[in-house]
């Protein structure tokens, strides 16, 4: 794994204008730079010196020799692209994969406001009911965040069909929660929804990847991701592990914040299920 890439693919959206242009030459010329001066490269980035030095530094390097060292270091390994080709075997795939993963866990991580999801936590927690809407691809992430809230304790439920939404949003009250889950923070149904949820007095938190969208305009709480499809990503892989990731900690936020209740509520569910294990 080329670490020196991946760590520039985490970093690329903190970048100027200029430090792009360095980090999309590198990324597309794999191996070209270690032959090249700074002076060299500046020339064909179209850049200052001093913002390939600055460049490198906010890599973590001391300046432009270290990141041609760790990269020449780097070349004698495998590079792992972060496109899946056809000549790929099975494992390539897989590394790749687990690549991407990391990438959008380490974005995500960057992007997710802090005091955003502390709110967010403390309202499920004190939520007398949390509905979660998902639909498609987020229809799996709301099913698997009503499933860990429930067997909590959490008076949760999950729809993932469109009428059902609108019809559940209609019927709750200031003292309800509702976490819509999209995306690309487009999907109609689930905004429409948010929007007569937030209308009936409901704290409305969505999960969806960084940038302006419908969604974030009916949410009280945004909860962002930082995930880049390709057109191979059908099932949007990268934001549904970032998406899982957000909704693990507010599970687990609430369990350890409701301590006792919570465990007796997890207990209770285990015994439940006994009968239906051999």
């Amino acid at each position: 794994m080329n670490k020196t890439s991946l760590k520039i693919q985490i970093l690329y959206n903190e970048m100027g204008k200029a430090e792009k242009k360095i980090a999309d030459w590198i990324l597309q010329n794999p191996g070209s730079l270690i032959p090249l001066s700074i002076s060299e490269l500046a020339e064909q980035c179209g850049c200052g010196e001093a913002t390939i030095v600055r460049f490198a530094r906010r890599l973590g390097f001391g300046g432009y020799q270290e990141l041609k060292i760790s990269l020449a270091r780097e070349e004698n390994k495998q590079t792992i692209s972060g496109t899946i080709t056809k000549e790929d075997d099975c494992y390539a795939v897989f590394e790749k994969v687990c690549n991407d993963i990391y990438c959008s866990l380490e974005r995500t991580k960057k992007v997710l406001d802090k005091d955003n999801i502390s709110k967010a936590a403390e309202k499920i927690k004190d939520a007398k009911s949390v509905m979660i809407f998902g639909l498609g691809n987020s229809a799996a992430i709301a099913m698997d965040a009503g499933h860990k809230f429930l067997r909590a304790g959490c008076r949760a439920v999950a729809y993932s069909d469109n009428h059902m939404q609108a019809i559940a949003a209609t019927h709750l009250t200031v003292e309800d929660v509702v976490i819509g889950i999209s995306h690309s923070g487009s999907s109609k149904d689930i905004v429409e929804a948010m929007k007569i949820a937030k209308q009936r007095g409901a704290v409305t938190i969505c999960i969806t990847n960084y940038g302006k969208s419908p969604i974030v305009k009916q949410s009280d709480i945004v909860l962002n991701t930082a995930a880049d499809e390709t057109k191979y990503s059908i099932l949007a892989l990268n934001s549904r592990i970032a998406q899982l990731a957000i909704i693990d900690s507010l599970y687990f936020y609430m369990v350890y914040q409701k301590d006792e209740e919570a465990m007796k509520a997890i207990e209770s569910t285990e015994r439940a299920l006994l009968t239906k294990k051999y």
